[in-house]
């Protein structure tokens, strides 16, 4: 069996709770605290990637000081992560009003803000692109993935609208994965829809439903 770990960088950073997010100025010494026990935690259990959600936007503070201090703490977090052979994941998040990073050139930005500030001996900052919030906030997914297809360091899917397994709105997501794979993404793809069905995983092709067994079902066909 194989299996793939990823972290979250701060714990209560969330959207609806950013007491940790990167780009808060009174936190940031709690969140760089979060980064080195995440890197540490994920240094004993082998994890490869980190979520660092970006944070809200905050009454009463410049959105250029919030920028400027999470370019600051995202630059930090890749440096630990990069320590251990980790990348850190910025995510374009739907539902949240106050969350700045609605679509994938947001995401994008940010990255290229944070390599540009370390002159480019920052390398290990990609794009977690969850096709269910991309759609949702107005991204033509297709294109996301040909534009950015060498920025994907994770994907995450769920159906639009209703955030439910593939098949219960209008997303193409069997198409899009097929796009992943041939513009050359082999990674692993989260699963964070709410399932309607007995069985969560009837949508997909049994032979696609494991490592083993797309392996098995490419030997039968040689």
């Amino acid at each position: 069996m194989s299996l793939q770990i990823h972290n979250n960088l701060q714990q209560g950073g969330c959207c609806n709770h950013p007491q940790k997010s990167p780009s808060d100025p009174s936190r940031s010494s709690i969140f760089r605290d979060s980064v080195d026990v995440a890197v540490g935690i994920a240094e004993a259990l082998g994890t490869k990637a980190f979520n660092a959600l970006y944070g809200n936007r905050i009454d009463g503070v410049d959105a250029a000081v919030q920028d400027e201090i999470a370019v600051q703490n995202l630059a930090y977090a890749a440096r630990a992560a990069d320590r251990i052979g980790a990348v850190v994941l910025v995510e374009p998040v739907s539902g949240a009003p106050a969350y700045p990073l609605k679509r994938a050139a947001d995401a994008v930005g940010v990255i290229d803000r944070v390599v540009a500030d370390c002159d480019h001996r920052v390398q290990n900052l990609q794009l977690l692109a969850d096709l269910y919030h991309l759609s949702v906030n107005g991204d033509a997914v297709g294109s996301v993935l040909d534009i950015y297809a060498a920025r994907i360091g994770h994907v995450q899917i769920a159906d639009a609208p209703g955030r439910g397994e593939p098949g219960t709105g209008t997303l193409d997501l069997v198409g899009y994965l097929d796009q992943l794979a041939a513009n050359g993404y082999h990674g692993y793809i989260g699963l964070e829809y709410k399932a309607t069905r007995p069985d969560p995983f009837d949508w997909l092709p049994r032979p696609r439903r494991s490592i083993r067994d797309a392996d098995r079902a490419a030997s039968s066909q040689n």
